[in-house]
């Protein structure tokens, strides 16, 4: 029998895709559970009880002062240590688009230099508008946990719905260790996979980055959203080939298969 695997999916007023990371952990044969940051805050909850957590995608606080940031504040104000420990013990994180923008407020990723300072920011998009789509993808897998089940320089398709998506790294210095490091692990390309602007690249982030993981490979931002495209019948394209599992499924399997081999 399988060891349960327990997720903690953490949200606070304004996230909205809970249920579909709940639902793609639960498809995944893990025990997730939808954990409001409150909880954690006033002890209610720890973090050591849980074998991954997941911040999923939506507008926590509403995005004011920057997507994500209020989320992290509140993070680094009472649980920062926690969630140090949870990340330095090899234990999973992942987080899409919201939570991508929280853990890199939170200086989780890329964390070139390991000592959680702000690296990068994801910036409104050069569109100016808010982009919401399918888009295609090139997986450079690295060493990212979540990304086992990939083939490297597999070609996928994933969802896409944000404004504040754009990904700058704070410097030259910075990106370059990004690239050095493999830690580049999700790519916007055109459908032929080859690296190109508007609006196969949604946003205009730098070197077309999509999604980084730090360089242990067991935290993974990215903006856009493997759990809505769990099954193939929620893909954007489902009548054409309605059988089988959608591209989002490796990121869960691969991250539940993890821990039951690690932990």
């Amino acid at each position: 029998m399988n060891r349960e695997v327990k997720v903690a999916i953490i949200v606070m007023e304004g996230t909205n895709n809970e249920e579909e990371a709940y639902q793609s952990f639960k498809h995944s044969e893990a025990s997730p559970e939808i954990v409001h940051l409150k909880k954690l805050e006033n002890g209610k909850k720890k973090l050591s009880g849980y074998d991954v957590v997941c911040f999923p995608g939506g507008f926590s606080a509403g995005d004011y002062v920057r997507a994500g940031a209020v989320m992290a504040a509140r993070i680094k104000s009472s649980l920062m240590r926690d969630m140090e420990e949870f990340v330095e013990s090899g234990r999973p994180v992942i987080g899409s688009c919201n939570g991508f923008q929280t853990l890199v407020e939170l200086g989780l990723v890329p964390n070139v230099d390991g000592d959680d300072r702000l690296e990068a920011a994801l910036a409104p998009n050069m569109s100016n508008r808010f982009e919401a789509r399918t888009v295609y993808l090139k997986i450079n897998k690295g060493n990212s946990l979540f990304l086992k089940e990939f083939k490297d320089g597999e070609v996928i398709k994933l969802p896409i719905a944000h404004s504040e998506g754009r990904f700058i790294p704070r410097d030259k210095e910075v990106l370059g260790k990004i690239i050095k490091n493999g830690m580049n692990v999700v790519s916007y390309v055109d459908g032929s996979g080859k690296e190109a602007g508007y609006p196969w690249n949604p946003n205009g982030s730098e070197h077309n980055i999509a999604g980084i993981a730090n360089k242990k490979g067991n935290v993974l931002g990215l903006m856009p959203h493997p759990e809505r495209v769990f099954y193939k019948y929620t893909e954007s394209d489902w009548t054409r080939e309605n059988n089988g599992t959608g591209m989002g499924n490796r990121f869960f399997t691969s991250a539940v298969q993890f821990v039951r081999e690690k932990f």
